[in-house]
């Protein structure tokens, strides 16, 4: 029996979802439970770009700007900023009233330091820290940045939605060394984290902050007044898409960010729940490959890769047999914005295995293992990774399979270790359309070796092309600059594009104010 058989069956079946074993709460608070994606495993939304940990970065920690629906960056803990006329130095105010969760008061210096750690560990932050002159506290609500160079895309990249996001923590928090995990979880955003609450693998609790003050304006993805209308927020870790979908249909649970598609029609035979596309931007599905060490160092070997792979095969896996759920992607640009590009990329996901095979033996494969850190307790991943494991060892790889989780996977993944020695060679995971628009949010396509993200490629003519892309004075110049990142992403195969496609929510209708976007944003979410 195939697991999509298995999921059908059992929950065709009604199979009772384990009892969850929850904290008592106040009588009469509102509580909302939530299924998140993937395990809690670690909480440090600088140190690592898991979507998890940044979906709870954002009730615990706010922002400077946070990007609207339309993807504008509007101010949020900032009450003004001016720009000098030669666009070099930015003076931004605070505004008054904002508390930590210690009550102690959000200053400039807290800013400064938060800034300070969040470039060192963000490409597009990187770039910022490249060209500054200065940073620095004024007084305690006024900090002045200094450039040596215009960056017309700063507040864009202090309010955008991808991994790590410039959140702000107190100062003594912020000085933690950006490559090692803050251990004390204190912001000032519209929920605490309930500490002695979490269970790794079981629950994490988010509290309603009584001391955050919205902002007046409409709310909107991660603009606007962030009015938390409930308590409590329970996240209950449910790696068995059964036992989930168990749960929601038996009210244990409120909210599930991710089902998967295969049970969504049962879902919606259910009187009592709302299902519904989670993001109409998607996301892109990642074949990520560590170009440090044998055998895809080589780019023959990459290209190799890309040449066999068929992107049917994956998206299948994903989504199943609904043809509306996916998209072919010959690139690594949203389909359907502005940017989008197929340039250079033709032969990606085609499924010529023949002439992959035929690659791979030209590129002289000396039949080194090829391990593939594959975290099985996440759908999307494991139905990558089956396929991958299969296609690897139909062109000719010496596949080492390590089956784990998906707090291992973010943890490895960061280690430049040989592949015998604790390292990896490849892993999968996907990237919100959202962060897939433009390469100002978007890491995984920067090409800057060991500055890059994981996997660490070194791509001169990507990176070449995105700093047009930065310097463009209009849309067509962005729009030629993209089409040559993407060509140049596509010959340097800086990571695998697996296809494109779209993924469900689902919730109870006793819930409402859930809105698309590629984070589950808790503010304006009731429960009656």
């Amino acid at each position: 029996m195939d697991r999509r058989t298995f999921l059908k069956g059992s929950a065709a079946l009604g199979l009772a979802a384990p009892q969850i074993a929850m904290p008592a709460v106040a009588q009469g608070a509102k509580v909302l439970r939530f299924v998140p994606q993937a395990n809690l495993a670690n909480f440090d939304p600088i140190w690592g770009t898991q979507y998890v940990v940044r979906n709870a970065g954002t009730l615990v920690w706010d922002m400077l700007y946070g990007v609207d629906a339309q993807l504008k960056p509007q101010r949020q803990m900032v009450e003004s900023e001016e720009v000098s006329g030669d666009q070099l130095t930015w003076t931004f105010r605070l505004r008054p009233g904002q508390t930590f969760h210690d009550g102690e008061p959000v200053l400039a210096k807290d800013v400064v330091a938060s800034l300070t750690r969040w470039m060192a560990r963000d490409p597009i932050g990187l770039m910022i820290r490249g060209i500054q002159d200065d940073l620095a506290a004024v007084d305690d609500r006024t900090f002045r940045w200094r450039l040596k160079k215009p960056f017309p895309k700063l507040l864009y990249a202090l309010g955008k939605t991808n991994a790590p996001m410039a959140l702000i923590m107190p100062e003594r928090i912020a000085k933690t060394d950006p490559f090692t995990q803050i251990t004390e979880y204190v912001g000032s955003g519209p929920m605490t984290f309930v500490r002695n609450e979490w269970v790794p693998g079981a629950r994490a609790v988010f509290q309603k902050f009584a001391g955050y003050k919205p902002r007046a304006e409409p709310n909107s993805w991660l603009a606007g007044g962030k009015h938390i209308l409930v308590d409590r927020v329970e996240w209950v870790i449910m790696p068995d898409a059964a036992t989930a979908s168990a749960a929601l249909q038996n009210g244990e649970v409120d909210w599930w960010e991710n089902p998967i598609s295969d049970l969504v029609p049962l879902l919606r035979k259910n009187a009592n729940l709302n299902v519904d596309i989670a993001d109409p931007l998607g996301n892109v599905g990642s074949f990520r490959m560590n170009h440090l060490y044998p055998p895809f160092d080589n780019p023959k070997i990459r290209q190799a890769v890309m040449t066999a792979m068929n992107q049917e095969d994956y998206m299948r896996a994903i989504v199943g047999d609904d043809d509306s759920l996916w998209k072919p992607l010959p690139g690594f640009f949203t389909p359907g914005t502005p940017l989008y590009s197929e340039a250079g990329g033709a032969h990606v996901g085609k499924g010529d295995l023949k002439l992959g095979q035929k690659l791979l033996k030209e590129a002289g494969y000396k039949g080194e293992p090829v391990v593939c850190i594959v975290a099985q307790d996440q759908g999307i991943t494991k139905a990558q990774g089956d396929i991958t494991a299969d296609l690897l060892k139909q062109m000719g790889f010496n596949v080492d399979f390590v089956a784990t989780d998906w707090g291992t996977t973010g943890t490895r993944r960061a280690s430049k270790a040989p592949p015998s020695q604790g390292g990896w060679n490849m892993f999968h995971t996907w990237h919100a359309g959202a962060d897939c628009i433009n390469p100002a949010g978007y890491p995984a396509v920067r090409a800057s070796g060991d500055k890059a993200w994981f996997g660490w490629p070194n791509v001169p003519p990507v990176e070449a092309a995105i700093a047009e892309w930065f310097d463009a004075a209009d849309p067509a110049a962005e729009k030629a600059a993209i089409d040559k990142v993407n060509a140049a992403a596509c010959e340097g195969v800086v990571y695998v594009p697996t296809g494109f496609f779209l993924g469900y929510q689902a919730w109870r209708k006793s819930v409402s104010g859930i809105v698309k976007g590629p984070i589950p944003f808790t503010w304006g979410v009731s429960k009656a």
